[in-house]
């Protein structure tokens, strides 16, 4: 992966808190789907857990990308390179 220059909006502390903490909820509750597939557990309750880590991750992609648009991509915008439009296009 290629480096970026440093993020603006996700590196305040209590950002990266909010972040890491939403990231280690997840964790654990991916470690939950395994420990009911070795378990056997009914596939029903697997997939409302498994669809629970997938709004989760939505979430997590929404905040990132909400504080990336009002951070970097509009300081980007104010300063005239709008090239950071296509970077978030792709």
């Amino acid at each position: 992966m290629e480096e970026k220059e440093r993020c603006c909006c996700c590196s305040s502390e209590d950002a990266k808190t909010t972040l890491l903490n939403r990231l280690r909820r997840m964790e654990g509750q991916i470690r939950g789907i395994e420990a009911m597939i070795e378990r056997d557990a009914y596939c029903n309750d697997v997939l409302i857990q498994s669809a629970a880590v997938g709004a989760a991750l939505s979430a997590f992609e929404r905040e990132i990308l909400e504080s990336h648009i009002h951070g970097c991509v509009a300081r980007d915008i104010r300063e005239g390179r709008d090239t950071v439009i296509d970077e978030l296009m792709d």
